[in-house]
């Protein structure tokens, strides 16, 4: 478990599905962080956390909680994770709106990248973040990564073209 003053990250479980499908069904919160947004059954969700967020050895993930009201708000992801070159890509999605915008992402966030660097030894970390949303690209920025490139026009939302901006971060310029 890592902890900070307002949150602490554990382990997804399989109990967390339930949890997960109303997070991963609400087109508000996968707006600004999921390419396809669609609507999941219980089976898919149940399948994805247990293969995918649970059980798989190249991903670790984990619930954001808050702390006080030992709430759930979101859940934070190091994927693609690649022990012989040292990186991983990270992921975070805020389910619980009631919390955007109070700094969660950011103490998340700088949980996940000590533990990546100070723990797993991990060189560097990459993300995927849409130029639209730029709370993200700001947050990103603060704590270090740096754009390395775009996948140009690579997204469609609401009619309209969007970039996909690849971003990383090495362990020495991690602003935590």
């Amino acid at each position: 478990m890592f902890s900070s003053n307002r949150i602490y990250l554990r382990k997804v479980e399989l109990g967390d599905t339930e949890l997960y499908q109303s997070w991963r069904n609400d087109v508000d919160v996968m707006y600004s962080t999921n390419p396809s947004l669609d609507v999941y059954s219980y089976e898919d969700t149940r399948s994805f956390v247990e293969n995918v967020l649970v059980n798989s050895n190249t991903s670790k993930s984990y619930i954001i909680v808050e702390r006080n009201g030992e709430t759930p708000i979101g859940i934070t992801s190091l994927i693609n994770m690649d022990y012989k070159n040292r990186n991983a890509e990270c992921i975070i999605d805020l389910g619980n709106k009631q919390y955007w915008g109070k700094g969660y992402a950011k103490e998340a966030l700088t949980l996940l990248l000590n533990y990546a660097f100070m723990e797993l030894n991990l060189h560097r970390v990459s993300l995927k973040v849409f130029d639209f949303n730029e709370a993200a690209i700001q947050l990103y920025q603060k704590l270090g990564f740096k754009e390395e490139g775009r996948a140009r026009e690579a997204l469609y939302r609401n009619g309209k073209w969007y970039d996909v901006i690849h971003m990383g971060l090495l362990k020495d310029e991690f602003n935590n």
